[in-house]
């Protein structure tokens, strides 16, 4: 019987406005309210809510003890739920009370930071974690970092922020001739390693649809098979994908959700496996070895590399430009200047500046505001430059931050 640790990433950016150069120093209105807002709300209407309530029947359905999932959702989703949404937080709290629900820990504003600054990234694991127990009273235990970016330097800071496990990709590069079908744990840190199958995650995020594929159409009765086929003592499953997998990257006229709820009922009708959480997999598997990873990996494009967000000349000088501000930042404690801080960080505004040829097909053009990655890095660098000069006024003038903050 496989153990299969089904995980999905919930995660939407604050999408800024295309903000001009006469815009700088005249106005701090950043973002584009109107496309956040209906784009939140088509996600919610199209994946959040049917599939929350698809997931909720199955645990009723089967207990949590044969099906559970996890999920790690960003605080700028939170922020954009509570905003835009309110009933699709309410449907995540209702899942979280049937005890078959995980909430990972992350990064809050899903950013890069643990590429180059500890300080800031145990700012933000630990503002997620605080947002995770007062919204659904879980203390995460099980880290994912953004974009499932890993390497030891990563593993030895969540190490030391008292996580058990950390999700990473199942990368051929990682592994070789390995399996991710197997726990394993960090050789740079006391921490177990949980590896996405790529390739069994894939088929249903990228490829169900795709016509093209010499596997379509995918069944729910050929997934199944799949997996049972794998050898026995390849125990563990690991499939991780966005959650807007689910109705939105695959819309509902594609059978995406009918495709689940049947695959999910004839894995455990039929006695093919389990679905556990992560920590439910911490206590049922030992790690069958240490794997050091010196150099980041992802779960993005077939080269699982950070390219898709650092893999240019404009998304390396946004990047650079932005945590130069780190130090000054630090000091300020305005709460708009501490907000735009965190949403200028997501990751998702070096993505849309990506200008290599994309493995995955469109994948990268998905919620794209911007007609150009040359747009994305003008539209971003000109709101950095206003977040910049904001910065250094209250910086250079501490009687501005208290008056502005009061």
């Amino acid at each position: 019987m496989k153990h299969i640790c089904l995980y999905f990433q919930v995660h939407q950016p604050f999408r800024l406005r295309i903000y001009r150069f006469f815009d700088i120093g005249a106005s701090q209105d950043y973002y584009h309210e109107l496309n956040n807002r209906l784009l939140l709300q088509r996600i919610a209407r199209k994946c959040y809510l049917p599939m929350n309530d698809l997931l909720h029947r199955l645990i009723e359905k089967w207990g949590k003890e044969r099906f559970s999932v996890a999920f790690a959702v960003s605080g700028t989703a939170i922020e954009q739920m509570q905003l835009y949404a309110p009933e699709v937080l309410v449907s995540f709290q209702k899942l979280a009370e049937t005890g078959g629900v995980e909430f990972i820990g992350e990064t809050y504003a899903h950013s890069l930071a643990a590429l180059k600054s500890k300080r800031e990234f145990e700012r933000q694991v630990k503002k997620h974690v605080k947002l995770m127990q007062s919204l659904f009273e879980q203390q995460p235990s099980v880290f994912r970092n953004t974009e499932l970016v890993y390497y030891d330097q990563v593993a030895q800071w969540v190490g030391q922020m008292g996580f058990k496990a950390i999700l990473a990709e199942g990368a051929d590069a990682l592994l070789g001739w390995r399996s991710p079908n197997y726990l394993y744990e960090s050789a740079a840190a006391p921490l177990k390693l949980l590896l996405r199958n790529y390739k069994l995650s894939d088929d249903v995020a990228f490829r169900f649809s795709n016509r093209e594929w010499s596997e379509w159409p995918l069944t729910a009765e050929k997934y199944a098979r799949w997996i049972a086929d794998i050898p026995a003592e390849q125990q563990l499953i690991n499939l991780f994908m966005d959650y807007e997998t689910f109705g939105e990257h695959q819309w509902v006229e594609t059978g995406i959700f009918e495709f689940f709820e049947h695959w999910v009922n004839l894995m455990l009708s039929e006695g093919y496996g389990v679905f556990l959480t992560p920590s439910q997999i911490l206590e049922r598997h030992k790690p069958a070895a240490k794997l050091s990873v010196p150099m980041p990996l992802s779960w993005a494009d077939s080269e699982r590399d950070l390219t898709a967000w650092l893999g240019n000349e404009l998304q390396t000088d946004a990047f650079e430009t932005l945590y130069a501000l780190e130090d000054e930042v630090q000091s300020i404690q305005d709460e708009a200047v501490q907000r735009d801080w965190l949403r200028l960080q997501t990751s998702d505004h070096f993505y849309y500046m990506c200008t290599k040829f994309f493995s995955d097909g469109d994948v990268h053009k998905y919620f794209n505001p911007y007609n150009s990655p040359y747009e994305a890095y003008v539209t971003y660098m000109n709101v950095l430059a206003d977040f910049r000069e904001r910065v250094r006024k209250y910086a250079s003038d501490p009687i501005v931050e208290r008056s502005d903050s009061a």
